[in-house]
């Protein structure tokens, strides 16, 4: 059974950091296209990082670049997201997703694999 578990959500205050990381089990997930999205209260599950699994490359929304960062440890099984000079508008509940696909993939369409979500909240 493939399953994706998140963790290291939390408050903060704005400017402050958390890295998140989301555990992969049931399936190997190393050949996986890997990515991060999040959903505040009352709008839509939006994309916010990716890194592809065969050839790796990372993608990011505009409003995260340069302050997040993806991972992945393969041996591992674990995804990172670094997130640094948080901002009150990145609370959400942040979620884990697996996609077989070659490229990025920016819409919840895209990924097969979920997992539960870990509420990140910054205080202003």
């Amino acid at each position: 059974q493939a399953q994706l578990v998140e963790s290291g959500g939390g408050l903060v205050q704005a400017g402050g950091s958390l890295r998140l990381s989301c555990a992969a089990s049931g399936v190997n997930f190393n050949p996986y296209t890997m990515a991060w999205f999040r959903q505040a209260p009352g709008k839509e599950r939006e994309f916010v990082a990716t890194l592809s699994g065969v050839i790796p490359k990372t993608y990011y929304t505009n409003s995260v670049k340069g302050r997040f960062t993806i991972s992945r440890d393969n041996g591992k099984n674990m995804v990172y997201l670094q997130m640094n000079s948080l901002k009150p508008e990145d609370t959400a509940i942040y979620y884990c997703a697996a996609g077989q696909r070659i490229g990025p993939g920016y819409y919840p369409r895209d990924y097969r694999y979920w997992g539960q979500g870990t509420q990140v909240t910054v205080s202003s």
